[in-house]
Order: C-alpha cells, then sequence, then structure tokens
C-alpha cells in the first residue's frame, strides 16, 4: 500500500470533483495533482532523496494538503511540526531527524531566523503564505509554477511515510516512525469499522493538519474520495461558518472543541443541518456536551477514536449506535478491524474480562519505532504489541474502558502531555527543590497540568512567575493552569513520588483517575 494511490484513483475517477477548499482557493483533484507532481519535481531539484525528511511549520491550509502528497509522491518524508511548542522544542526535533528543508507559513515567518541559530543543518525554507517571506526563503508558488511535474516513485509498503514527534518521558520529544502501510492499514480499518465520513462528501479540517488524528482523517477522506474545507484553525465562528458557507458534512473535533462550540451564544445563528458525522478523540464526551452538541447538530452522529500516534493512530472505535447505550457512554469503544487489542498484566499475560491491566494492540498499524531510539522501541513494542501506557479494563463484548495512564501523561484538550517534560521545565528555576506534575480534573480542558512544588529554603515565588518561566522552555499547553506549595511531597521507601496520593486528592469519587 502506499499513500499516494488515493489520488491517483481520484485523478481516475473524478478529476473535476473539488478536492480542497480553503477560502477563496478552491481547487480540483485535476488541478491539486498538477500541483503536486510540480511540489515533487521541486523538491527534487533542491536535493531531496529518498527518505529524507522535509518539515512544515504552518496552520493548516490547501498547501498543506499539496505538501502531505508531495513529499512521499518523491520518497520522501514527512515531518510536520507541533505549532503550538516553543522555539526549542521545534529546533530539538529538526535537529533530531535531520530535517533540511522546511515550509513555513506567515504565521511562524518570524521564527525562522531563531531556527536557523539553533539548528545550522536547515538548510532551505520554503514559504507557503501571502505575506513577505522571511530573508533567504523561496517562494512557493515561484516552485509551482518553475518546476514540471515529475512522476510519482509510488514509494509504499514499510518504507517510512513520515517522523511525528510526541511527548517524551525523558523531557525529550519522541519521533515516532510511521510507514505507509501503517497510515493505510489504520485509515482503511476506521472505514471498515464505523461510519465515520459521508462517502464523496466534504470533510471539514478545524483540528490542527500536524497532529496524527487529523491526518489520519485526510488519510481516510482521501480514500472515501470527500473534499477537503480547510480552515486555519479552530475557533467556534470559523467552524460554525465553514460549515455552513460550505456545507461539511463530516468533522474531527476534540470533545473540548465540542464543548465550546456548542456554549458559543452563536449557534443557533448557524445552519449547521449539513454535517452527519463527527469523530472525536483524547477523553470520552460527557452526557450534558453530548446532549447539547445534538441539539446543535440535529443531523450529525457521533465517533470515538482511541489511540495513539505510535498505532496510526486509531485502535479502538466507539459507534454512533453504542452513543445511545448509556453503559457505554464511558467506554473507549471496540477494537477496530485492523487491529487486536488486548488486557494485560506486568508480565504481559491477558488478564480476565472486567480486570484492570495495560491496553496493548497489535497489528499492521503498530509504528516502525520510534527515531534513533532502539531502547525505546523495545521497551514498546514486546512481540508485536505496542503497549500503550494506559491503565483499562474490558467488559465481556469487548469494550475497552480506560481508567488509569501507566505511563507518567496527562491528555489536556486533547493534547498528550508527559509530565517529565513539565517538571524538568520547573526544575530548572532556582527556587524550586523537587516537584511533581499531576492531571487534574478540569471542566473545559478534560484534565489539566497541576504542578506540586516544595521550595527551596528561604525562598518564595508565584504562580504566574514559574509559568512565565516554563513558557520559555515549553509549549503553552504544557505549562501547569494551577499549583500548589507544599513542605514535602509523598515518598515511597525506595525515594519515589507517590503521585498516585497526590492524584487521589482531586479524582476521589469520580472513579478513575483519567477524563
Amino acid at each position: 500500500m502506499y499513500l499516494t494511490q488515493s489520488l491517483h484513483r481520484n485523478l481516475q475517477q473524478n478529476p473535476d470533483r473539488i478536492a480542497t477548499i480553503y477560502g477563496d482557493r478552491v481547487r480540483t483533484v485535476a488541478e491539486s495533482a498538477d500541483r503536486i507532481a510540480r511540489l515533487g519535481g521541486a523538491l527534487l531539484d533542491l536535493g531531496v532523496q529518498p527518505g529524507d525528511r522535509v518539515g512544515i511549520l504552518a496552520l493548516n491550509s490547501d498547501r498543506y494538503h499539496e505538501y502531505l502528497y508531495a513529499v512521499p509522491w518523491i520518497g520522501a518524508a514527512v515531518n510536520p511540526v507541533n505549532i503550538r511548542w516553543s522555539p526549542a522544542e521545534i529546533a530539538y526535533s529538526l535537529k533530531d531527524s535531520d530535517t533540511k528543508i522546511l515550509l513555513v507559513d506567515d504565521t511562524f515567518a518570524k521564527a525562522v531566523p531563531a531556527l536557523h541559530a539553533a539548528f545550522d543543518g536547515l538548510k532551505t525554507v520554503i514559504f507557503i503564505g501571502d505575506g513577505p517571506a522571511p530573508d533567504g526563503a523561496l517562494l512557493y508558488e515561484d516552485l509551482i509554477s518553475s518546476n514540471d511535474p515529475v512522476p510519482d516513485t509510488r514509494t509504499g509498503g514499510d518504507t517510512l511515510l513520515g517522523v511525528f514527534y510526541t511527548g517524551g518521558t525523558t523531557g525529550h520529544p519522541k519521533g515516532v516512525m510511521l510507514s505507509h502501510n501503517n497510515m493505510v492499514t489504520s485509515a482503511l480499518g476506521t472505514l471498515a469499522t464505523s461510519n465515520i465520513m459521508t462517502a464523496g462528501g466534504r470533510l471539514l479540517h478545524a483540528a490542527p493538519m500536524f497532529h496524527l488524528a487529523d491526518l489520519a482523517f485526510w488519510t481516510s477522506g482521501n480514500l472515501a474520495g470527500t473534499t477537503h474545507v480547510i480552515i486555519p484553525m479552530f475557533t467556534p465562528a470559523g467552524v460554525m461558518k465553514a460549515i455552513e458557507q460550505h456545507q461539511a458534512t463530516d468533522a474531527l473535533l476534540v470533545p473540548t472543541m465540542i464543548q465550546m462550540l456548542v456554549d458559543d451564544p452563536q449557534v443557533a445563528n448557524h445552519d449547521l443541518s449539513s454535517l452527519r458525522n463527527v469523530l472525536y478523540g483524547a477523553s470520552p464526551i460527557s452526557v450534558a456536551v453530548l446532549d447539547r452538541a445534538r441539539k446543535a447538530f440535529p443531523s450529525a452522529s457521533f465517533t470515538q477514536a482511541y489511540g495513539m500516534t505510535e498505532l496510526s493512530p486509531v485502535a479502538t472505535l466507539l459507534s454512533a449506535v453504542d452513543h445511545d447505550n448509556p453503559a457505554l457512554r464511558r467506554a473507549a469503544g471496540k477494537a477496530a478491524a485492523h487491529v487486536e487489542v488486548k488486557i494485560v498484566d506486568p508480565d504481559d499475560n491477558e488478564v480476565p474480562r472486567g480486570e484492570v491491566g495495560e491496553v496493548v494492540a497489535r497489528g499492521d498499524n503498530v509504528m516502525l519505532g520510534y527515531w534513533n531510539r532502539p531502547e525505546d522501541t523495545a521497551a514498546a513494542i514486546r512481540d508485536g504489541w505496542m503497549h500503550t501506557g494506559d491503565g483499562g479494563r474490558m467488559d465481556e463484548n469487548g469494550y475497552v474502558f480506560i481508567v488509569d495512564r501507566i505511563k507518567d501523561m496527562i491528555i489536556t484538550g486533547g493534547e498528550n502531555v508527559y509530565s517529565a517534560e513539565v517538571e524538568n521545565a520547573l526544575a530548572q528555576h532556582q527556587a524550586v527543590a523537587a516537584c511533581a506534575v499531576i492531571g487534574v480534573p478540569d471542566p473545559q480542558w478534560g484534565e489539566r497540568v497541576h504542578a506540586v512544588v516544595v521550595l527551596q529554603p528561604g525562598q518564595t515565588v508565584i504562580e504566574d512567575e514559574l509559568r512565565e518561566h516554563c513558557k520559555t522552555l515549553i509549549a503553552n499547553y504544557k505549562v501547569p493552569r494551577s499549583a500548589a506549595f507544599v513542605d514535602a511531597l509523598p515518598m515511597s521507601g525506595a525515594g519515589k513520588i507517590l503521585k498516585r496520593e497526590l492524584r487521589e486528592q482531586h479524582w476521589a469519587g469520580t472513579g478513575s483517575n483519567v477524563s
């Protein structure tokens, strides 16, 4: 299997169908395919070789869509950069993956000098925006117009499709290596398992396209022959306008986005009846928000996906019908058609139904491994099973319920935050003697990042000062939204911080340690 196969199929069968809508720019499949082949030619002229990483740091756009096809078109690998990261995190990912070519848009043009300074291996910047270009950058449209289209290499199978960076347990992002087979398998299995999109419909891209969830949605849409309606980023007003103006039929949103949408006072003033399917993930949706969402989107069905970047990304799906069963509202769903899922004990033995253990998954959607991290890869993938780090149970019908996180991770507003990253940042403040970071319940974000801090003797500091310090080192969404100052942290006899005791103060009575 190869990612670009869907483009050839759509070009053969529906060349005049609209492929992308972005503001006033509307392009057909044929127009889009021609631009993709020309962009591939431009990248070859710039020296890109098979397997080389080509990065992009940009908001959503039709040019992002072209990049996602053009890079594998010539056998290279994508590196979609997290737009929410700090400059230090961005530079680390470029240097770690040896990404020599980077596409940037208007929003991130100003970051180019700092990235050059932090990583001298960044040789070429391509400007995909419409405003003033950074000094020395090549212009995207000039490259498209001045290069002839090149044939598709039809690279596929287990060849590297992209390096997708996630948070790291050691304080540095980890590059997840995914193949063509990984991505196409997950997309096909998702489509075969649940009705998540309308054949020939219009997919709304409001979630960030750097995120693998949206890339998987994009891949599934290409396979289903859909039109991509793209807005730069999520805002309630932007989503409502796009649905109404372009008659979007399907959308990928996280519960936080859904809540912001349905609680917006303008929602009743827009015709949102074209929406047929809403796919969401990161956490279950509350009954109250689901009820309000069904009222706001009267024609839409809701499907929940559970997974992770390392699984390309889908493991389980909770169908629209399942959402009507109150007993399943907190479930993550059942294994999708392309993957096996089971719950195991610390020795990797499957536990009886109903008992809590670690969720593991196996299939052709399991990543190739972590970029340049063979030890981490060996720890995560054992006997072909990807160990998710999530604590869960499975009922007698195969429904998975996530109840805890074995890995020290927080999911806030749909983004993964590893506690170690935040703790490393906090520890660099001169007033901090020790700290622990946990996830606590939050009505808006599902979970929020909460710091428990022990200060150095004689030192004082306020929450805002710690937040400003952290912002210089890590992405804003990782920065603690709340903090508590204590005299000592609870410790085990072996000297390990007992985070479970810290979490219990906040999660008691909820029946779970995660949202």
